[in-house]
């Protein structure tokens, strides 16, 4: 069901990217040029055909330029047909030689299918060659002159390549379709590249204008108009009756057969049959008499001296000013110009104002399609071709629609990507906004896609109670720390052993690039008007197999002062300070555990609005929470693959450093994971907000510099805890729902999570399910809600923040819990999240409860960030094991460590003392890079349960060292680890077991 869900959001509409990959899908890729030895050295001399073709593919931004393989005789060119697939066949003249038909019958015999083009010399040769016209072209699917002219080669190509995609495309894209009607070689080939070339032109010109992608704009080269070429009357009506829908203009020669006969006048007596069609469609009459133009004129259709030295430019003016590719002219009935529109935010201004009777004038002629369909839109294009103006109650209503139209596509050019800020860049979009090159970095990359889903999906159908959105975001790519640090001379530092405080001084005196600081300034002037985050997005970060969770810095910024350049100052050192971030020793310890050089990271910036709401002086969102669509410790009849949210009151940095917050299962929110007793003991009892009183801030104290760590009573004084908070009752021994009672705050979220006053579970269930459908693996959500209402919409609001994988193991571990004898066992748990087997591991680091004191819990941090760094110049590893909660920032949960302190450590224990209890690391940035490294983390509760853990077998092994009460034990013989991820088991036996005979081994 989810994957039908997921396939629907992402393929209910086509893109117009995805259109253009569906255009043209045969292209020229290998030509077989067959010429005589003079010929093919003449090509030789004026510049190898095959640099031809690649300078005018790379001249037109276009991609793929075919290959040439030039062979000389019959006999070659069927040894090439042989053994290698051609697309087509060109075979130049051999003028006093013949041969053409038996040449062009042993290679039809060879290549059926391929086109054979025959190309003569010069004109002479057409001359000659014209009395066999008819004869050869029954050989030849076409014939043309060289002249000397390389660029006829491209044409040929293209124009074999639009008589074979001409019916896909116009099916597929809507492409328009520009009928020449030509009888005589000579001109047709002249005509031909003149053509091609300008329609290439136009398309990469509108391309460029519109801010197009390298890849986007080489694919929009697709949807440009296809040539078709007729060389008598009824050849170019049966053309006109099968494309007629998607007839651009129709060039046309005065002369050519008609009824059998050349007719000196098939060209007008074409025109005016199809003016009487189609009234409004651009022609252009050609005749080498200057005379005719005024018959031209007479007929309403443009005219072309084909002898003209001016020949390409008036071609150029006609397809500027009459095919859409240059400004929309609005034109009274008379056809008198009103207006004009240079592109389409233009075009929606003059909307706005034009007479109603202009706009009437150009609906009835499908102008408004085609001006659009030049500039690749092909969706919008698609939909105003379908409408008439009897579709529509008056001009008025049709004035609307268009100016919508406009709207829409402006949003439709932008929607779901990441476009580079310039000063035209509209503020109100919900844009990504990229302020530098390069990669955007696993972060940046994870809210593109965010960004991306989001735009795609039903958010109305989805969930009608809540607006879900990302932040405004801004991307700084990698080359700006690359240049960054080669450009102010840190690249010796950094390979040094300097210290963090070191190491941010210098970052801080650094400089940024000059382009960068400029869009800063314009994104902080134009665009940022509310406090941000500034995040770190590393090359390596958030990725499949190391996340380097909560490794570097996060900075929150006021963005608060009235002084524009005091905020530029901010958040510049921010964005230094994440840089130097990537030193730290913290990072340097983790890319040493994982074993990966340092020098392969490249740093990326994310910039996010913060979300929340201002609470005086003070700024926070009601509720922050990271959900995990698998949960390692499932209870009652929850399933692992119903998924975990941890969710608290202000910023999230409450949750994912691994504080007291509170969880639910999204598909059972009603469900208490805890007794209401412990709830209350477990509550949480601070929070973060941003601190909004103060303008200047000292970045280089840290990550804290702007935050406020408050009590909760002082989000129940702003009036934040209204949903968020239940009641103790003392006297009944209950927890009473709202807060107009006396006694102390259990912040339950029950009006949320059990009364559906905002369908936080209903989201966070359904974004789970997409977002693990989208990236195959389970995933891990970031997100903030704002229950103020929306001024737009009166709707609360939900906010994506971020996305990353949720690794797990698959590999294949079983741990038979029957067959355990507890005499061997030192540890059994039935909460461990890991899999596979660790062996050889003989050093045991350990905090003994005998000798534990909740209130020396910093002490024992530095003292163990001593021992893990004397194992980490050793190059050992241990198991660590201690009480309460590893990796939390409260003391009082269990041993204020970030991860660096204990890297070495291969396996990882918590276990609860009766006066000394908290819940399992879940949902923090320490709890992820744990998992994602498969250190095994192991849980035993009190009371014990079925759980094992033998204190007094560990006491009796020798102590390497001890401190109060932190013990290095190094045993005898290394103990023997089993995790069995799929059971969330796991044991560690005192010894290895006992290798199995050789003469046993056959029949295990």
């Amino acid at each position: 069901m989810i994957s039908r869900d997921f396939n629907e959001i992402f393929h209910k509409y086509a893109t117009d990217k995805e259109i253009f990959h569906e255009l043209m899908p045969l292209r020229t890729r290998e030509i077989l040029l067959v010429a005589p030895a003079f010929d093919a050295f003449t090509l030789e001399q004026d510049g190898l055909l095959t640099e031809i073709l690649f300078d005018g593919y790379y001249q037109l931004n276009m991609s793929n330029p075919p290959r040439v393989t030039n062979v000389s005789t019959t006999e070659e060119a069927l040894e090439r047909c042989s053994s290698r697939h051609f697309d087509i066949i060109i075979v130049m003249s051999r003028l006093g030689q013949g041969g053409h038909v038996e040449l062009s019958r042993a290679l039809r015999q060879a290549a059926p299918r391929i086109p054979i083009y025959l190309l003569l010399n010069d004109n002479v040769e057409v001359g000659v060659m014209d009395r066999r016209r008819q004869e050869l072209l029954r050989h030849f699917d076409q014939i043309f002159v060289w002249n000397g002219n390389p660029e006829i080669f491209m044409a040929m190509v293209k124009f074999m390549e639009d008589r074979a995609n001409v019916l896909n495309d116009t099916k597929v894209g809507l492409t328009r379709v520009i009928l020449l009607v030509e009888d005589s070689i000579r001109y047709y080939s002249r005509y031909l590249p003149i053509l091609y070339s300008e329609i290439l032109k136009q398309t990469t010109r509108l391309a460029k204008e519109q801010n197009m992608d390298r890849m986007t704009r080489t694919l929009a080269m697709r949807v440009r108009p296809k040539v078709i070429l007729a060389t008598s009357y009824e050849e170019a009506m049966a053309f006109c009756d099968q494309f007629q829908d998607y007839l651009l203009c129709v060039i046309s020669d005065r002369k050519f057969p008609k009824d059998g006969a050349l007719d000196r006048e098939a060209g007008i007596k074409l025109i005016r049959a199809l003016k009487e069609r189609i009234p409004d469609l651009p022609t252009l009459l050609q005749s080498s008499d200057p005379l005719k133009e005024s018959w031209a004129t007479a007929l309403g259709s443009g005219f072309l001296n084909k002898n003209s030295y001016t020949l390409g430019a008036e071609l150029s003016a006609f397809f500027y000013e009459r095919l859409g590719f240059g400004d929309f002219i609005f034109r009274d009935p008379q056809g008198e110009e009103i207006a004009r529109a240079t592109d389409m935010e233009d075009l929606r201004e003059k909307l706005r104002t034009v007479p109603a009777e202009s706009l009437v004038y150009h609906a009835m002629r499908n102008h408004f399609s085609s001006w659009i369909m030049a500039r690749g839109e092909v969706q919008v294009a698609k939909v105003l071709a379908r409408f008439r103006i009897s579709d529509y109650r008056d001009p008025e209503e049709m004035r609307t629609f268009l100016i919508n139209v406009g709207d829409y596509v402006q949003r439709m050019k932008t929607l779901g990507k990441v476009i580079p800020l310039t000063e035209f860049t509209p503020r109100d979009e919900p844009n990504i906004l990229r302020l530098a090159p390069g990669s955007m970095g696993g972060k940046a990359r994870g809210v593109a896609f965010t960004h991306s889903l989001l735009s795609r999906l039903d958010l109305e159908h989805l969930v009608p109670g809540a607006n879900i959105r990302i932040p405004r975001s801004a991307i700084i790519g990698t080359e700006e720390f690359s240049g960054f640090i080669h450009r102010n001379g840190l690249r010796q530092m950094v390979q040094s052993d300097a210290d963090d405080d070191a190491i941010k001084r210098r970052f801080l005196m650094g400089s940024l690039s000059p382009e960068l600081m400029a869009k800063l300034r314009l994104f902080l002037t134009k665009h940022a008007k509310v406090p941000l985050a500034v995040r770190s997005s590393g090359l390596l970060e958030d990725s499949l197999s190391h996340p380097f969770a909560g490794l570097y810095s996060t900075f929150f910024l006021p963005n608060n002062d009235p002084d524009p350049a005091v905020r530029e100052v901010q958040l510049m050192e921010a964005i230094k300070l994440v840089y130097a971030s990537v030193y730290s020793k913290a990072s340097r310890a983790y890319f040493q555990a994982i074993d990966y050089k340092i020098e392969e990271e490249q740093m990326a910036i994310l910039i996010q609005e913060v979300s929340g709401r201002r609470f005086g002086n003070r700024f926070y969102p009601h509720i922050s929470g990271v959900a995990q669509s698998f949960n390692y410790y499932p209870v009652a009849y929850t399933l692992p693959q119903d998924g975990i949210a941890n969710i608290a009151v202000g910023l999230g940095k409450y949750v994912v450093e691994g504080e007291k917050a509170y969880r639910f299962s999204p598909p059972y929110p009603e469900m208490d994971m805890l007794p209401p007793k412990e709830q209350l003991r477990t509550t949480q009892k601070r929070f973060y907000a941003l601190d909004m009183s103060r303008t200047s801030v000292d970045l280089y104290s840290g990550e804290d510099a702007t935050l406020l760590n408050l009590d909760i009573q002082d989000a129940e004084k702003d009036g934040a805890l209204q949903h968020c908070a239940s009641v103790w009752d003392w006297n009944d021994d209950r927890i009473q729902d709202g807060l107009d009672h006396v006694g102390p705050r259990i912040v339950n979220f029950r009006d949320i999570l059990k009364y559906d006053q905002f369908p936080l579970p209903n989201i966070l269930q359904r974004l789970l399910e997409l977002i693990r459908e989208a990236m195959e693996t389970p995933v891990e959500l970031e997100f903030a809600v704002n229950l103020d209402p929306d001024p737009e919409n009166g709707k609360p609001t939900f906010t994506l923040l971020q996305i990353k994988h949720q690794l797990m193991e698959a590999g294949d571990v079983n741990l038979s819990i029957e067959d355990l004898n507890p005499a061997e066992v030192f540890l059994f748990s039935e909460r461990c999240v890991g899999n596979g087997i660790v062996e050889g591991l003989r050093d045991i680091v350990w905090v003994d409860p005998e000798g534990f004191d909740k209130f020396e819990t910093p002490a024992l941090a530095a003292e163990l960030e001593k021992l893990n760094d004397r194992f980490r110049t050793e190059g050992g590893k241990y198991a660590l094991l201690g009480p309460g909660r590893w990796g939390s920032n409260d003391r009082h949960l269990g041993i204020p460590i970030v991860w660096s302190m204990i890297s070495c450590a291969q396996v990882i224990v918590e276990y609860a003392m009766e006066n000394f209890q908290a819940d399992a690391s879940l949902g923090s940035h320490f709890f992820h890079n744990v998992t994602s490294l498969n250190i095994g983390y192991f849980t035993v509760p009190y009371p014990r349960g079925s759980s094992i853990l033998d204190w007094d077998w560990l006491r009796r092994q020798p102590e390497t060292w001890r401190s109060g009460c932190l013990v290095h034990t190094r045993l005898d013989e290394p103990v023997h680890i089993v995790m069995d991820g799929r059971r969330s088991a796991s044991a560690i036996f005192k010894r290895a077991p006992e290798p199995v005979p050789e003469e046993l081994e056959e029949f295990q």
